[in-house]
């Protein structure tokens, strides 16, 4: 990467580097934070899509300051689930293992000694295709699963922020969310460049309809899906207010900063090994037996 690259100059991954966070994700969940007090009252709390683990590391170090200032960090628990392995985080619990499985919900619930979550985040998407109606299906369907897991360890009256891509189908998404949740706002943090199509949902008070039972059985793709699912009796098409949280004053994320932009002097490490100038002898040497020969130009490269 060169030095003066793009992802040198974005003010949101140099200020996640200088303040230790693992990727500049985790400037969206505290400003989503910042915005809805997704925090407060929290105890356990669940991380889907973890890797490589910055909302992870919010979590754990929002949770377990605030528990630690009252005290005592010993109430906080939280689950990060990946199928990849991520490095350790204090106070996280990882689960390797597939969030369409119901092995990892009962899993979930195991390490809270069977209490309910009481905020459930998922910052998961797919690789991008460039094909937009390819890429807002299969996040979509991500969204889908995180949700169906979700309402297996979801306290009554709990959050879930869940990453969306906000395409012209997005009220089917916003219709079905209304139905397990009251609230349902979706949010644009400053964080979040504007030429990307991402936003959050923020889901405040889980309320299942009476009478719906989870299921983990492959609701996705079973024939019964859309029975079970899509025909919840509801709102089919319904208006969800759009946020931009976090502070107006804040970096934008679509400019490019200098270098040399905050207080900390930017220092560009020396190379630690010499930089050859010279040309090799070998080169020279047919360089010049070419000139004897009285050939054409030889081009030094």
């Amino acid at each position: 990467m060169g030095r003066s690259s793009k992802d040198k100059r974005d003010i949101y991954y140099r200020l996640a580097k200088e303040e230790g966070w693992r990727a500049r994700s985790a400037f969206k969940l505290l400003q989503l934070d910042q915005e809805f007090s997704l925090f407060t009252g929290v105890n356990r709390a669940v991380d889907l899509c973890a890797a490589p683990g910055s909302w992870s590391q919010v979590l754990s170090r929002k949770l377990r300051e605030r528990e630690e200032k009252a005290g005592g960090a010993e109430g906080v628990k939280i689950v990060a689930v990946d199928l990849q392995a991520m490095a350790p985080l204090p106070g996280v619990t990882q689960i390797q293992g597939d969030i369409t499985k119901v092995s990892t919900a009962q899993e979930i619930i195991r390490h809270f000694e069977g209490q309910p979550a009481d905020l459930v985040v998922c910052d998961g998407a797919p690789d991008v295709t460039g094909l937009h109606d390819v890429d807002e299906y299969i996040q979509a369907q991500l969204l889908l699963a995180a949700l169906n897991i979700t309402t297996h360890v979801l306290k009554p009256g709990g959050t879930f922020v869940a990453k969306i891509f906000r395409g012209k189908d997005v009220t089917l998404l916003y219709s079905q969310l209304k139905i397990f949740f009251s609230t349902v706002t979706c949010s644009k943090p400053r964080s979040s460049r504007n030429s990307s199509i991402e936003a959050f949902v923020v889901c405040q008070n889980y309320c299942p309809p009476e009478g719906y039972v989870p299921n983990m059985s492959n609701p996705l793709l079973d024939q019964t899906y859309d029975v079970d699912f899509n025909q919840l009796e509801g709102p089919n098409r319904v208006i969800v207010p759009f946020l931009a949280c976090g502070d107006l004053s804040a970096f934008d994320s679509d400019r490019t900063y200098s270098l040399q932009f905050l207080p900390v002097r930017h220092v560009f490490p020396r190379p630690s090994v010499r930089v050859v100038r010279n040309f090799p002898r070998c080169a020279l040497r047919k360089f010049w037996a070419v000139q004897r020969r009285g050939g054409g130009a030889w081009l030094l490269k």
